[in-house]
């Protein structure tokens, strides 16, 4: 993306909305300019990662609209990659390295820095292989064959960094671990906020710690974990609020071990605040906030431990409100309703959250 300029990109995704929209903003979050989407109902098939008529058709727009790249909302592989760029003789990028395109441009702190260098060897290591044989392709790969040595290597090379990497972040773990450990002798709550990417995080936290982290409609603004102590308004009592990289629907699982270190914070945490953009329609809501939940089990943070945060009210209609309010989505979950831009409902989370750290049985799911 020298000059100054985006590279421009072609998305192949699943026809519904909720993925076509998806994809599209992690393109651009990963600076590309998005020239078409086309859709095909199932995505890995041939050689191509696509089905051959569609890579076909790739072929066609990639000059017709003089695109740079094509963008796969799927995992393929090194070698479905390299078939498609040669027919196509555009760059391919598959969904995992999107996220970890996106997590490279957005990491500040040391520490996501080697969280997302771990996952880029993690993505890297099955893919070595195939990439290698690839490129030896015309030597041979018998015992002690240039191509074997090739792949030996590379993988060698893989672990090794693997290896060193990880030393790293075990000792910013063991840092971490350390003052979790004080936090507790403190006495102080731990509050820690969750959610999909672009939920208003960083903007609720920024409201309650009186802090001014960058706030952004871009998705991942957020790689480190940010923590604060925060007195609440006209009462003394404290709690120590933190703030976390956001989640994303089909999130591979190196990619939350890689964060491990980080998403740790949300286990130990006295009471997580799930957050939810209510703005959206009900079945991106769903899908978000079904995998946020599926994120926390592997996780294993415990559901009791859990309220969920309504965001961004005051761009819903009186109607909107109500079928929130009504909808059974919500029906097995504590709710609070706020707008963390403009202040509405903060009052009543505060109180929600002192009740909630005072008493487990305020957590407790609704009886059905």
């Amino acid at each position: 993306m020298s000059g100054g300029t985006q590279n421009r990109a072609i998305v192949v995704t699943y026809p519904d909305e909720f993925a076509r929209n998806e994809i599209a903003e992690l393109a651009k979050a990963a600076g590309y300019e998005v020239v078409e989407v086309v859709t095909q109902r199932e995505i890995i098939r041939s050689e191509y990662g696509v089905g051959s008529g569609k890579a076909q058709e790739l072929e066609g727009k990639v000059a017709d609209t003089k695109s740079d790249t094509i963008i796969i909302d799927e995992s393929v592989t090194s070698a479905q990659a390299n078939k498609l760029a040669s027919l196509t003789h555009a760059a391919v990028v598959d969904r995992e390295r999107l996220i970890l395109n996106i997590f490279a441009r957005r990491a500040a702190t040391t520490e996501a820095k080697l969280q997302v260098k771990l996952a880029e060897l993690r993505y890297e290591l099955p893919r070595a292989r195939d990439a290698v044989r690839y490129s030896v392709r015309g030597e041979q790969a018998g015992f002690m064959g240039m191509g074997e040595y090739a792949v030996d290597v590379r993988f060698r090379d893989l672990k090794r960094q693997m290896v060193f990497v990880k030393e790293k972040l075990e000792k910013s773990r063991t840092v971490r671990d350390l003052h979790t450990s004080q936090r507790r002798k403190l006495g102080v709550p731990f509050v820690s906020l969750a959610g999909y990417t672009s939920s208003g995080k960083t903007t609720l936290f920024n409201r309650l710690a009186s802090e001014s982290k960058e706030e952004s409609p871009n998705l991942f603004t957020t790689l480190a974990t940010t923590t604060r102590m925060v007195t609440f308004p006209k009462s003394k009592k404290r709690i120590l609020l933190s703030d976390t990289v956001g989640f994303i629907s089909r999130l591979p699982t190196y990619l939350v071990e890689s964060f491990k270190s980080t998403l740790d914070e949300l286990r130990y945490a006295d009471l997580v605040l799930l957050m939810v953009d209510v703005s959206e329609s009900i079945e991106s809501i769903r899908i978000k906030l079904t995998s946020c939940r599926e994120t926390l089990n592997e996780l294993e943070v415990d559901p009791e431990r859990m309220l969920l945060v309504l965001n961004k009210v005051d761009l819903l209609d009186s109607r909107s409100r109500s079928r929130i309010e009504a909808d059974p989505l919500f029906r097995d979950y504590h709710c609070v309703k706020v707008s963390a831009t403009r202040g509405d409902g903060l009052h009543q989370l505060r109180t929600r959250i002192m009740e909630s750290i005072n008493s487990k049985a305020a957590l407790q799911p609704k009886k059905k």
